[in-house]
């Protein structure tokens, strides 16, 4: 059988504007949508410039590799598929390996790890949960999951986190030290912000 063809997508701006990246052609990897990743870093701005971002179920990365496009100083990646894995390598090898981290596995039990790099280095994170939607078999539980790992960030070493989930879930106000800051619908994908008090 032939191998599908991976769909492609560029890099909206920053040093790497322009350059495409790849996205692999499996039903498990949504690609977030080009309107809704101009509408995060619309919100993020230049906030984001030396701050750390964490793409928690990274697929080929391109959240986080656009926001390393825009001045992140290093930028972390979980992602348990194989095939996305693969792919993601590659695109970071396109752009800057150099302030990439990445990590092969399931990210409810990577997690844990990558907290523990972000939070020994000097500058805030940014935090981005994009969790498959329920539709895989045992997934059921995947915002609860979702939730356990977001209670588990120290707010003093934490910038933002945002969560993008199907719209018709409602997400708490609040999430151990962190406040629900705004929520933006798109169609079937919401995306939900979260901070400490002292960083709005």
């Amino acid at each position: 059988m032939a191998k599908d063809k991976n769909f492609t997508t560029k890099i909206i701006a920053g040093d790497f504007k322009g350059k495409v990246i790849e996205i692999p052609n499996i039903f498990t990897t949504r690609s977030s949508k080009g309107i809704l990743k101009e509408s995060l870093f619309n919100t993020l701005q230049f906030e984001i410039m030396d701050k750390n971002f964490v793409e928690v179920f990274s697929g080929s990365g391109s959240i986080g590799l656009e926001a390393l496009s825009r001045g992140a100083s290093q930028c972390y990646f979980i992602e348990y598929n194989n095939v996305a894995y693969r792919v993601l390598q590659e695109n970071i090898k396109r752009l800057n390996p150099a302030k990439c981290h990445h990590m092969f596995g399931d990210s409810f039990e990577k997690f844990d790890t990558v907290l523990a790099m972000v939070e020994k280095r000097d500058e805030k994170t940014y935090f981005y949960f994009d969790p498959p939607f329920a539709t895989r078999d045992g997934m059921d539980d995947v915002y609860d999951k979702t939730i356990e790992l977001i209670e588990k960030i120290d707010p003093k070493k934490c910038m933002m986190v945002i969560v993008e989930h199907m719209s018709q879930l409602e997400m708490p106000k609040k999430i151990g030290e962190l406040e629900q800051v705004k929520r933006k619908k798109f169609g079937r994908s919401t995306m939900t912000y979260y901070a400490p008090k002292d960083e709005y």
